[in-house]
């Protein structure tokens, strides 16, 4: 996989007409962020009234605004330092003009016309060099990417029947779904159900619906205007009417989506007018601050021939590698002869690039040697899952999304990085409110998650009995597993297997199972003496042993339904390790065995997690852990996350280095979904 050197220039205001530069870089497998330049303030001073009389000339404007940029010898210096050092490399630039907060009214500047300091060529154009707009944004909410292979799009064409007495073209709207659908190819493009116009209301019905599985990217092509700095779009009302629409309501609305898009293209027509292409780019920076991870969108009076050469291009070389600013640069150059090359603008908040990953073993996502060894122990029924949250993120979303959402209301004081760990939240909450309150809020949280993404499709009387929280949970993994034949524990309930371990609270692996006709009998590890008096399987059936047919279901962290058994604060997991390291005999000798003497899955954790180094130091504590390196042994955790992990290639290289000690783990660097889809080809392969 290509490594890029990170450079970020940031402009803030100064004085008038005159800004600040700042250049900071990072190269390839390092974590230093090195500021370019002398140790003095490095200014531009934008001519702004000068740009403005060379808008009808893009190559005299892109001059001029190099010649602004670069004019202090300081700001060509650091970009020569940039760009010596990443040549020395190997590696190409991936640059990011970061506008801060200071001077919005650079947004509007045409940076895509920049011209190289040192040969005068198109800047924008060159594979070596990405550019793209960066923008932070206060959605602290992670970003999740996919495989490539299940990428989705969803295309929404708004030509509302009365555009003629808005003096507005119609728009052709079976020629750019046409032209949409080519560009895309083999990435399944959706448009709204049969009948439904394009409001935003189904707009945002579509994005929602579960079924879906959620959408990748989002093609949105309308008439739009700039009216006082607000942008508005021309949408659909139920009838086919005009429906004049707040850029900033279609804004608002994306941001209470549990999964949005993650790349929004908004294209305007020809006939649109410059009104159209301003209203849409001023929506890109406002996408991007709202938590939308990258924006395309057209600056200006787009031809179509333009975009008719561009789109193709752009999506065939995004299908190639995932990186979104090198399409954009090979699409850009693609139309460097045309008078308008310039107009399509990238906003992105992605560190990567990247709008999906390639799951697999290894950094090269090689092919798994062990599969034979994998699938023979599975036969021998010498296979035991430890199952973590990750499994269930499409239900509840993530525990360190769960963090971060109490940090924030409840004012967490400590430390930034401590923020989206749920135990050390968790501790706080225990301490500044009450004992039971961190576990009162859980609860509370999942019954509003499942309130909000799930209600549609559950039966009403479900919340109009107010049934308890594990029910409600079982019956929304009975509609997950309903409508996807690949749903997780769907898959683990059809192999042989006698045990199954969990760190989850609630009971959708057993429902899972119940459902595969097996009999699973639920065992709760008594970390604590409030567990240690619950009755067990072993005391109403002495001589019981697991089979895959009545196969045990142990629950480290316990379950909802006991409250008592919840680890959930740090408290609980150092009482958690102290109980069951302290006394091995709390823990069935059955399920000792099986965490020394079988091949383990480790399934939905980030193994970068404090909770699972927990859990994964006290399984090395066992004894006749010397059996493990017997076994092989898998843990599938997704790609580093987004803007969370500085260098994700260095992470997964550290990550494969921890966990090979003590016992031989393969990473999978995919979701577990991912993994057990694999799983299941090789096994209903070999026959089984």
């Amino acid at each position: 996989m290509t490594q890029y050197a990170d450079l970020e220039i940031s402009i803030h205001r100064h004085e008038v007409e005159a800004y600040t530069l700042e250049f900071r870089m990072v190269q390839p497998d390092s974590d230093a962020d090195i500021r370019l330049g002398q140790n003095e303030a490095i200014l531009a001073r934008l001519d702004l009234e000068g740009l403005n009389r060379l808008l009808s000339a893009p190559v005299e404007y892109g001059r001029k605004l190099s010649q602004d940029l670069f004019a202090d010898p300081g700001a060509r210096n650091a970009f020569d330092q940039a760009r010596v050092s990443a040549q020395s490399l190997d590696a190409p630039i991936r640059l990011r003009l970061l506008v801060g907060p200071s001077a919005p009214e650079l947004h509007a500047i045409r940076w895509e016309t920049l011209r190289d300091p040192q040969d005068d060529s198109q800047l924008c154009t060159n594979e070596n060099l990405l550019f793209s707009r960066y923008l932070s944004s206060l959605d602290w909410r992670p970003v999740r990417l996919r495989p490539r292979g299940e990428l989705r799009a969803l295309v929404a064409i708004a030509n509302p029947d009365d555009l003629a007495d808005y003096k507005l073209a119609p728009i052709d709207v079976d020629g750019e779904l046409e032209r949409a659908r080519t560009g895309l190819e083999d990435i399944p493009a959706a448009t709204l159900p049969d009948g439904c116009r394009v409001s935003l209301d189904n707009l945002i019905a579509t994005l929602r619906n579960p079924e879906s599985g959620g959408y990748d990217i989002f093609y949105l092509v309308c008439h739009g205007a700039l009216v006082r700095d607000e942008p508005w779009l021309w949408l659909e009302t139920d009838e086919g009417k005009v429906a004049r629409t707040s850029g900033n309501e279609l804004v608002g609305r994306l941001k209470e989506l549990a999964q949005r898009p993650r790349l929004i293209v908004l294209a305007s027509c020809e006939s649109a007018g410059e009104t159209a292409g301003e209203a849409l780019s001023a929506l890109g920076p406002r996408l991007a601050q709202a938590g939308v991870p990258a924006v395309i969108a057209m600056q200006g009076k787009v031809s179509m021939e333009t975009i008719g050469q561009f789109m193709p291009v752009f999506f065939s070389e995004l299908r190639r590698d995932g990186q979104i600013d090198r399409a954009m640069a090979v699409a850009r150059a693609s139309v460097r002869q045309r008078p308008d090359y310039w107009m399509p603008v990238l906003y992105m908040r992605l560190k990567s690039g990247r709008i999906w990953y390639v799951p697999g073993f290894g950094d090269e996502r090689a092919g798994f040697e062990k599969w034979p060894a994998l699938l023979r122990s599975i036969k021998r029924q010498q296979v035991t899952p430890i199952l973590g949250p990750g499994l269930y993120e499409p239900i509840f979303g993530t525990l360190r999304e769960i963090a971060q959402g109490w940090a924030e209301t409840y004012h967490f004081p400590m430390a930034p990085h401590e923020r989206e760990s749920l135990p050390q939240v968790a501790q706080y909450l225990a301490i500044n409110q009450y004992h039971d309150f961190p576990l009162e809020e859980l609860e509370e949280h999942l019954s509003r998650e499942i309130n909000t993404r799930f209600r549609e499709e559950l039966p009403e009387e479900l919340f109009q009995n107010k049934v308890t929280l594990d029910r409600l949970i079982e019956a929304v993994g009975a509609s997950w597993r309903q409508r996807d034949p690949l749903e997780p524990t769907k898959i683990l309930a059809q192999l042989p297997l006698p045990i199954y371990i969990t760190t989850n609270v609630h009971n959708l692996l057993g429902s899972a199972l119940a459902e595969a006709g097996k009999d699973p009998q639920i065992l709760l590890c008594p970390w604590n003496e409030y567990v240690e008096q619950a009755e067990t399987v072993f005391d109403r059936e002495p001589d019981y042993y697991p089979t895959p047919e009545r196969p045990l279901v142990y629950h480290l962290f316990g379950r909802l339904d006991e409250p008592d058994s919840v680890v959930l604060t740090e408290d609980d997991y150092f009482d958690f390790l102290i109980g069951t390291t302290g006394n091995k005999d709390l823990i069935p000798p059955v399920i000792r065995r099986a965490l020394t003497d079988s091949a383990l899955l480790f399934l939905g954790y980030q193994m970068d997690d404090w909770n699972f180094r927990v859990l994964f130091r006290s399984i090395l504590s066992k004894q006749g852990g010397g059996r493990r390196d017997r076994y092989a042994h898998i843990a599938a955790q997704i790609e580093p996350e987004e803007g969370r992990i500085l260098a994700p290639e260095r992470a997964r290289r550290y990550l494969e280095n921890y966990f090979s000690k003590g016992a031989d783990i393969s990473l999978y660097w995919g979701s577990p979904q991912d993994f057990l889809k694999e799983l299941l080809e090789h096994w209903s392969a070999s026959g089984s």
